[in-house]
């Protein structure tokens, strides 16, 4: 004779902190350092990221003024990404959550 599972007769919400909380956007971080060119900085910029001349020299400043810029944000992989493509190119970048 077959065995007969019975269902809950209540389905138990979770609690509070068992929820998922929505991946917060990353955002990838270029930091100012001693080797590379201003010039340099705004030309990788424009490649890697598309950006205008204009926006890349904006960013390019606020590294070189402030110390470092966010250049881009998206998902954790796509961080990790741009990260890669950056050090390739030889700037300094890391990723935080936003």
């Amino acid at each position: 004779m077959a065995r007969t599972i019975e269902a809950p007769a209540r389905i138990e919400r979770p609690v509070e902190d068992e929820r998922r909380v929505p991946d917060r956007p990353w955002v990838v971080i270029v930091w100012n350092d001693p080797v590379n060119l201003m010039t340099y900085v705004t030309l990788v910029l424009q490649r890697l990221f598309g950006y205008s001349r204009a926006k890349a020299e904006k960013l390019m400043l606020q590294v070189h003024n402030e110390g470092k810029a966010t250049v881009s944000d998206g998902t954790r992989e796509k961080a990790e990404h741009d990260v890669a493509r950056l050090h390739a190119a030889g700037l300094w970048a890391t990723m935080q959550q936003d």
